[in-house]
């Protein structure tokens, strides 16, 4: 289907989205900072869980969800933090962008907080050993991690979370009516091999024995 047929009024400015929505608060323009102050730097510590935004060099995106205990980010200095790259499915589809295109965005989140903190900056994938022995876990080394240069810092309003009542456990979908995610990767992959059966087997080792 042509996008062009289905999106009949796209704007293609920002002098049209000025017009629409206005300029941003003086607030809103001067409460982003260049590096981790003491209230970041708190923050990262408590976070257990991110999304880390990149693209290729053809500007194809993606997001990646970046998952450990809080405080997983380890903070060099205030302009300078690592993501240790756990074990997955060697697709690498992040890595493989930052290589080609050394530019991230980042949004940080702790449990219950509404407001998350997001970093942008420059991207390197990187395997310094005195580095990577910090973030080891169980005595499992990561062979690289994600180094991030920090060019913004800035905290982001609650209105999404406040809109989706995400942290409020009384609006989640029962456990019932979810998405079986098993029959849908059996249904994506089409490989008569590949059943519901063989893939949850698959996702509960890899769940339990292979996180790090």
């Amino acid at each position: 289907m042509n996008n062009v047929n289905v999106f009949k009024q796209i704007v293609t400015s920002e002098k049209e989205l000025r017009e629409m929505l206005g300029e941003p608060s003086e607030r809103a323009i001067k409460k982003v900072i260049s590096k981790l102050d003491s209230h970041c730097r708190k923050y990262l510590k408590l976070s257990p869980f991110a999304l880390l935004s990149t693209s290729n060099a053809n500007g194809a995106c993606d997001v990646s969800p970046r998952g450990d205990a809080p405080g997983f980010v380890h903070i060099i200095d205030d302009k300078h933090i690592v993501i240790p790259e756990r074990q997955g499915n060697k697709r690498i589809d992040s890595i493989m962008n930052i290589v080609s295109n050394p530019h991230a965005g980042l949004i940080f989140i702790i449990p219950g907080l509404k407001e998350t903190l997001r970093i942008n900056g420059k991207a390197y994938v990187i395997k310094d050993q005195e580095i990577m022995q910090q973030l080891a876990v169980n005595d499992r080394v990561p062979l690289l991690g994600i180094g991030i240069e920090i060019e913004e810092c800035f905290v982001h309003c609650a209105k999404a979370l406040i809109r989706s009542n995400l942290w409020e456990q009384n609006t989640w979908t029962d456990k019932e009516n979810l998405p079986s995610i098993p029959n849908m990767m059996a249904a994506h992959v089409n490989n008569s091999d590949t059943t519901p059966e063989v893939i949850e087997k698959s996702l509960q080792e890899s769940y339990t024995k292979r996180l790090y």
